[in-house]
């Protein structure tokens, strides 16, 4: 037994990229389950959210999903900026996710302008190679970006559809320290369960409400209780928008939007507990709370350091 934990490794792994380019899709895939919220929508994730990958014979991978790296444009912009910097110099290895291109923009240059004040490998995954036309097209990214930033290694990949994957968490463990496992092995997530659920309620929201009202929402569980010997969990979360016209949106005519989005949610969160749910939503609106230190850290958005 000695041996095998002598050969294990273990450290920590952060996801970074710009928004929208498939980090919540990555590690979902790479974990098995769902715990981070995708949508088509940029800077869907807000807070870090760190999961686990355990392997008996390599390891553990502890992964930090941080929020696209971005310029702020408010409170809650530099808080999501500052997660996702901070984390930078606490890993063991940073994962950095592009689209591919052949033009570097600004916001490329922007993270590696970030990168090169850190000394962390950084592993560059070119995602959705499933949108090439010709293979061809894919050297000739590479070489595009090989010449922002000084890689470790460059890996194709389409998270979506798990191409490339395999090459991804092989990499990722030839890079990490031996260690001992840092959590338990059937652990997959360090976020409470209320968060989670508040998460997959906010997923549905932005899928289902049009562009400009899902950054101006946050979701709060009031009460979550089991229902003994009934295997049912009762359920009432509110969602926080920043205007009234904002709230008559997320209702719906006949409060079918609401609905909508509840019941799209309950699914989900069905499937995450492994039980029924009785699940029953409000809409309040509390006015530029994005801006709002307080309102940040009521919802949930406080900084670690």
């Amino acid at each position: 037994m000695g041996d095998t934990k002598e050969k294990l490794k273990s450290g920590f792994v952060t996801i970074i990229g710009r928004p929208n380019v498939g980090k919540s899709t990555m590690m979902n895939y790479l974990i098995g389950q769902k715990i981070a919220i995708t949508s088509n929508k940029p800077q869907t994730t807000r807070n870090r959210i760190q999961t686990v990958y355990t392997d008996p014979e390599r390891g553990q991978v502890v992964f930090l999903d941080t929020p696209g790296i971005h310029k702020a444009k408010n409170k809650l912009g530099e808080y999501m900026v500052n997660v996702a910097e901070h984390t930078l110099g606490e890993v063991d290895l940073i994962l950095w996710l592009v689209e591919p291109s052949n033009f570097v923009g600004a916001g490329e240059q922007h993270i590696a302008e970030v990168l090169k004040k850190v000394k962390t490998p950084v592993i560059l995954i070119i995602n959705k190679i499933d949108m090439l036309e010709k293979k061809e097209q894919l050297l000739e990214y590479i070489d595009t970006y090989r010449k922002v930033y000084d890689f470790a290694e460059i890996i194709p990949a389409c998270a979506l559809r798990g191409q490339g994957m395999d090459d991804v968490l092989d990499t990722i463990f030839k890079y990490l320290p031996y260690g001992p496992m840092f959590y338990d092995a059937d652990t997959i997530t360090d976020q409470p369960e209320r968060q989670i659920v508040a998460e997959l309620i906010r997923e549905k929201a932005l899928h289902a409400l049009s562009d400009e009202i899902p950054h101006g929402i946050a979701v709060m569980v009031d009460r979550m209780k089991d229902r003994e010997y009934k295997n049912l969990v009762d359920i009432e979360a509110t969602i926080v928008c920043e205007r009234d016209s904002h709230k008559g949106i997320i209702i719906g005519k006949g409060g079918s939007m609401l609905k909508k989005i509840g019941t799209n949610a309950r699914f989900e969160i069905e499937r995450l507990l492994g039980c029924k749910v009785n699940l029953k939503l409000w809409v309040k609106v509390k006015k530029d709370w994005r801006d709002s230190d307080i309102l940040l850290k009521n919802f949930g958005y406080r900084e670690e350091r």
